[in-house]
């Protein structure tokens, strides 16, 4: 409600039906390289964080 700036809970619930919450599965890949990082994010992974020396991936199914 904050966030879209309503100040009626009523105007809120209008939009929150629109979405649609997936269930969670992501494929996970990592990347050792700038070359491996490059190529997963035209791929549409999106960056996790760092761990170990690898940075982690994640695109939903």
């Amino acid at each position: 409600m904050q966030l879209l700036g309503h100040k009626k809970i009523k105007n809120t619930l209008i939009y929150t039906q629109l979405v649609t919450f997936e269930d969670g599965k992501y494929t996970c890949k990592t990347a050792e390289t700038v070359k491996e990082a490059k190529e997963l994010i035209e791929a549409d992974y999106q960056y996790i964080c760092d761990m170990d020396c690898l940075k982690l991936f994640r695109k939903r199914k």
